[in-house]
């Protein structure tokens, strides 16, 4: 059943891998804890499977729900059950998350703190500049291709979640560091390396992981002691993009955001920023 769950995710929802590796897993997790028939699962058991999550924070809790509900759509859809049990089960209340993001100050002390006198450091500067000069998501940024990039032109093409391909501007800086990595960019390991566009020393992909330990690192050399990781340069590009008046409607088109929605929670960021700057010149604090 799973395995007709998992293809149906990825053939017909078009969702990313990851996705559907944590919507399964979610969902077996569920059927472990159950252990009856599928057919008989009603609404006090999802409550209680939820209940015995309790290390889960509630934004992970909404998220196991979620998962269930597309489940059990599924299974709906498929006239193995008439009635979605997650339908009468009530999510947990949670607040609207925002995220950490850097200043633009921040971003240039961490983009000077790299050191070009490697080819490892002309990489991470590439790495930086399209994480922040296009929003790229990291799984977009270890995914881009050579063929992907057109400097010349100034875009590079983007396949993002459920493989929708979007064309993003690729500003000067980002244009010419990975320009400068191009020309000391190592030799691939392999046919199947041949047009990934970060390699790591073995001339391989670079991972996700690697992606993040530079950026640990980079935070460290930088003194930025905020808790950041490739998502907060996606976050910082798109509040600053805003806070320099660009429309939110670009804003979410560069960004691939489905709905508007998404894109909107970097307006309730800057308008923390401007509600903080205001208190601390009150003329009436204390």
């Amino acid at each position: 059943m799973l395995k007709d769950y998992n293809y149906y995710l990825r053939m017909e929802r078009a969702m990313s891998q990851n996705t559907v590796a944590s919507y399964c897993s979610d969902v077996e997790k569920f059927l472990s804890f159950y252990g009856g028939r599928i057919e008989d699962v009603g609404a006090a058991d999802v409550q209680e499977y939820l209940s015995s999550r309790d290390g889960l924070s509630e934004r992970s809790q909404a998220r196991v729900l979620s998962s269930l509900k597309s489940f059990f759509d599924w299974l709906v859809l498929e006239k193995v059950i008439k009635d979605n049990p997650c339908d009468r089960v009530d999510g947990p209340k949670i607040g609207r998350y925002l995220p950490n993001v850097l200043s633009e100050e921040e971003v240039v002390s961490l983009l000077d703190s790299v050191d070009l006198s490697v080819w490892q450091g002309l990489r991470d500067k590439a790495i930086l500049e399209v994480l922040y000069g296009c929003g790229l998501r990291v799984s977009e940024a270890v995914g881009l291709k050579v063929s992907c990039i057109f400097l010349k032109e100034g875009f590079v093409r983007v396949i993002g979640k459920g493989d929708k391909e979007r064309l993003v501007p690729l500003g000067e800086m980002a244009a010419e560091a990975i320009g400068k990595y191009l020309d000391v960019r190592p030799d691939p390991a392999d046919a199947e390396s041949s047009d990934t566009l970060f390699l790591n020393r073995f001339g391989r992909p670079l991972s996700r992981v690697s992606m993040f330990n530079m950026i640990k690192k980079q935070a460290v050399a930088a003194a930025i002691r905020k808790e950041i990781s490739p998502h907060t340069f996606r976050h910082s590009f798109a509040t600053h993009l805003l806070e320099h008046g660009a429309d939110l409607r670009v804003v979410q088109e560069m960004l691939g955001h489905e709905s508007i929605s998404t894109t909107e929670i970097y307006t309730h960021i800057d308008s923390s920023t401007w509600q903080k700057e205001i208190l601390e010149h009150h003329p009436r604090r204390k």
